[in-house]
């Protein structure tokens, strides 16, 4: 986003956009939708619109197919909303966000357990030299300074 107005403008279509997912749009293909951010171009004519689907891979193509069906009745209720000079055009993107947080927990997950299992080879081992590896000057040099 390029600037607080269009900050502004963005959530605004935030809003509409799910409040007319919700009311206005009676597409059965639609599954259970939820839009996540929305970001302008610098000039305001782009409106990029991400959004999540509950459910498997032909639930997320359904409601994509549904959500381009419907761009244009989106459009016509965000430029009425809007009451701007210029309606951005609209496209839909599917946020990846649920499905990167899942990868990431998983490898958080593989990163405990070997941090597990580490500790426990660790349990009852001791050190191959002295438990401090670092040379010390010996008494006799301490006190001739």
């Amino acid at each position: 986003m390029a600037g607080p107005r269009n900050a502004k403008v963005g959530d605004r279509i935030k809003v509409v956009v799910a409040q007319m997912l919700e009311r206005r749009v009676k597409d059965p293909r639609l599954g259970f939708v939820t839009i996540t951010d929305v970001r302008m171009t610098g000039d305001g004519q782009q409106a990029s619109v991400f959004y999540t689907v509950m459910g498997d891979e032909s639930a997320r193509a359904e409601t994509a197919a549904a959500l381009k069906s419907a761009t244009g009745l989106i459009r016509s209720e965000v430029g009425k909303q809007l009451g701007t000079r210029i309606t951005p055009s609209i496209e839909f993107y599917l946020d990846s966000v649920p499905e990167t947080a899942k990868e990431i927990e998983e490898l958080l997950a593989k990163a405990r357990a070997a941090d597990d299992a580490v500790a426990a080879q660790s349990t009852g081992a001791t050190y191959a030299g002295d438990a401090d590896p670092y040379k010390k000057p010996h008494e006799d040099e301490a006190d001739s300074e």
